[in-house]
């Protein structure tokens, strides 16, 4: 297809390592549709396959989050139109003003939701479906302490625990991204006094739940916050990888429960995705969350976005623009 580029890493390392590349995206086969990309969504899983964190192999297409307009059905699928809007989250590629994907891997984007907050919100706002609905079955009045709490899936997740009035302790790199955090508690500051500060919040008892994507410099702030048989939810790695897990660590914080899921495997069948596409969709139409596009980044710039979110300069969602 004449026209069509993308954005790919073609070695290992920091945001200059992203390339532009013209590519011809071919046309649908069986089961596929082709994508024609309005608006691509920023995540933090981009930069691992940049640095080589996840493998992938080299050159590496970018990106796992867009939304855009079908131009091509291709052959056995039904229920999709050339035209229809649709979004997508998963895989790899997404940086591209083109993509070929499997129609069961595609959801339709509801009237009343731009392009642009489907982008924006469909990878983290899946994610922060299946923390707050799958991983744990909260409970009116639990407490869950929420990391990176102004980020992209913690300025979703904090609102969405408080629709299940669940009371939320929300932490944040800086008071000035605390302040933009609406939570029964919104602490900020260094990860020594975090525990301590969530025990004086909850009478000493701890809270029920940590959603940590920040990984190895919270690890053991997350452990120490847990109450007894309390869940620690390990679901990223913005500071990098945890450590190795000592297993009697956890014994001796109180019987704790450690995941580290990935959204795949809570989406991985058509139905299921629909399910948790359709719980967010639902969310967005009623209010309860919002698609916080704090920046918006040329697709071409995108070593830029990368450098911003590496430096944590951003809020809320970021978004490509081809």
């Amino acid at each position: 297809m004449s026209g069509a580029w993308r954005m790919v890493a073609r070695s290992h390392g920091g945001p200059d390592v992203i390339a532009r590349e013209d590519f011809d995206p071919g046309t649908p086969g069986e089961g596929e549709l082709l994508i024609e990309q309005d608006v691509i969504g920023l995540n933090f899983i981009d930069t691992y396959y940049r640095t080589g964190l996840y493998p992938a192999p080299l050159p590496t297409p970018l990106g796992s989050e867009g939304a855009g307009r079908v131009a091509a059905v291709g052959a056995g699928v039904t229920g999709f139109a050339i035209g229809d809007r649709v979004g997508a989250a998963g895989g790899l590629g997404a940086y591209a003003t083109h993509r070929i994907l499997a129609a069961d891997r595609v959801v339709r984007i509801p009237d009343g939701i731009s392009s642009e907050d489907a982008a924006a919100m469909m990878l983290k706002g899946m994610t922060a479906c299946y923390l707050a609905e799958d991983s744990i079955a909260l409970q009116p009045g639990q407490v869950a302490l929420v990391h990176a709490a102004a980020g992209g899936v913690g300025s979703i997740l904090v609102p969405w625990l408080r629709d299940k009035d669940v009371i939320v302790i929300a932490h944040s790199g800086s008071a000035e991204k605390a302040a933009t955090v609406q939570a029964e508690h919104s602490l900020h500051g260094s990860f020594d006094d975090l525990a301590g500060t969530v025990r004086e919040l909850t009478g000493g008892k701890g809270v029920d739940v940590v959603y940590d994507g920040v990984g190895k410099d919270s690890w053991s702030a997350s452990l120490a916050s847990l109450k007894r048989r309390g869940l620690m939810v390990s679901y990223g790695n913005a500071s990098g990888a945890v450590p190795p897990v000592n297993l009697l660590d956890l014994s001796r914080g109180g019987s704790l429960y450690v995941t580290r899921p990935t959204m795949y495997d809570y989406v991985a069948t058509s139905e299921e995705l629909a399910h948790t596409a359709g719980r967010l969709f639902d969310r967005m139409q009623r209010g309860v969350v919002k698609a916080q596009i704090g920046q918006r980044f040329a697709l071409a710039d995108a070593a830029d976005a990368h450098r911003a979110l590496e430096a944590r300069q951003t809020t809320g969602a970021t978004v490509l623009i081809p």
